[in-house]
C-alpha cells in the first residue's frame, strides 16, 4: 500500500493489479484456512476460527483501503482531464462552438425547481388539511356544547321531576292531615253542639 501512495502515474496500474492479485491469493487461502480450522480439535477450535476471522477482517480492511485509492485516483484523474479540456479550449468571436456543456447543471436546476414546486404543493396540502382539522374541531365543540346542553336540560328536567313528586308526596300528607283536623272538628262540633 506504501508502493501504491508513492507510485508514478504510469506504474501505479501495476502496482494496483499486484495487490489485487495478492488479495485474491489471500483470500483463497483463507478459504483452505477455514476449511482447516473446522477440522482442528475442538479445544483449539475455537481459536483457530477466531484467528481466521481476525485475518479476514484484516484483508477486506486492505480491500477497501485499496477500493478507497482507486476511488481517489479516478476522481482527480478525472479532475484533471475535465481542468485540461477547459484550458486548452480556445474561444473566439467568429467560433461556432463556444459554448460550455451545462445540460447536467440544467438539469439539476429543473429538478430543483420540480422538488420546490412539489414541496410548494406539499405544504399547500398540509395547510388545508390543518384548515380543515380546525374547521372539524370547531364543528365538534359546537356539537359538545349542544350535547352539554341536552344534558344540563335533562339533569334539570330529573331535578324538577323529583321535586314535584316531593311536593306531590307533601302534598298527600297535607290533605290527609286537613281531612283528620276536619273530622275532629266536625266531631267536635256535633258532640258539643247537639
Amino acid at each position: 500500500m506504501v508502493r501504491l501512495e508513492t507510485a508514478d502515474k504510469q506504474s501505479v496500474h501495476l502496482v494496483e493489479n499486484e495487490i489485487q492479485a495478492r488479495i485474491d491469493l489471500i483470500f483463497s487461502n483463507l478459504e483452505r484456512l477455514e476449511i482447516l480450522a473446522g477440522k482442528e480439535p475442538p479445544s483449539r477450535r475455537q481459536n483457530a476460527k477466531l484467528r481466521v476471522d481476525q485475518l479476514k477482517y484484516d484483508i477486506q480492511h486492505l480491500q477497501s483501503g485499496l477500493r478507497n485509492f482507486q476511488h481517489r485516483r479516478y476522481t482527480r484523474e478525472q479532475q484533471e482531464r475535465e481542468r485540461e479540456e477547459l484550458l486548452t479550449r480556445t474561444f473566439t468571436t467568429n467560433d461556432s462552438d463556444t459554448s460550455i456543456p451545462i445540460d447536467e447543471t440544467l438539469q439539476f436546476n429543473t429538478s430543483l425547481h420540480n422538488t420546490h414546486r412539489g414541496i410548494d404543493d406539499l405544504l399547500g396540502s398540509g395547510s388545508n388539511i390543518l384548515q380543515g382539522l380546525r374547521d372539524q374541531r370547531m364543528t365538534l365543540k359546537g356539537t359538545q356544547k349542544k350535547i352539554l346542553d341536552v344534558a344540563n336540560m335533562l339533569g334539570m328536567s330529573n331535578t324538577v321531576m323529583r321535586l314535584i313528586e316531593k311536593r306531590a308526596f307533601q302534598d298527600k300528607f297535607i290533605m290527609i292531615g286537613g281531612m283528620v283536623v276536619t273530622c275532629i272538628v266536625m266531631i267536635l262540633v256535633v258532640k258539643y253542639l247537639t
